[in-house]
């Protein structure tokens, strides 16, 4: 799963203060990568990206000490944006690609 968290941020430590976040996260069980990235029209505009095993390795991870000191003090000035996404079909370089079944249970 991803988990995308969208900021807007002209402070000159924001970088350094996603550093932290991205880094006490990137130490936890079921973390695969993340990124860090700055819009390009957009100075003040970023995204937090991270990749994970599973929701359930991510939702683990929130609740971290490290991670409460580090990064939901960033999290905080998330913009209200849904963050949580499952991965339904990646595409590879070479075009092949793997479709994943939801976890998402059914509601109607």
């Amino acid at each position: 799963m991803i988990a995308l968290t969208h900021f807007r941020d002209g402070s000159p430590d924001f970088r350094q203060r996603a550093d932290a976040a991205l880094t006490a996260l990137a130490a936890r069980p079921g973390y695969l990568r993340g990124s860090l990235a700055r819009s390009t029209d957009e100075p003040d505009a970023w995204v937090l990206l991270t990749e994970w095993e599973n929701v359930g390795s991510y939702r683990r991870a929130l609740g971290n000490y490290e991670v409460k000191l580090r990064a939901t003090p960033l999290m905080a000035g998330a913009l209200p944006l849904p963050g949580a996404f499952e991965t339904l079909l990646d595409v590879g370089p070479d075009g092949t690609s793997v479709a994943h079944d939801s976890d998402r249970v059914d509601r109607r």
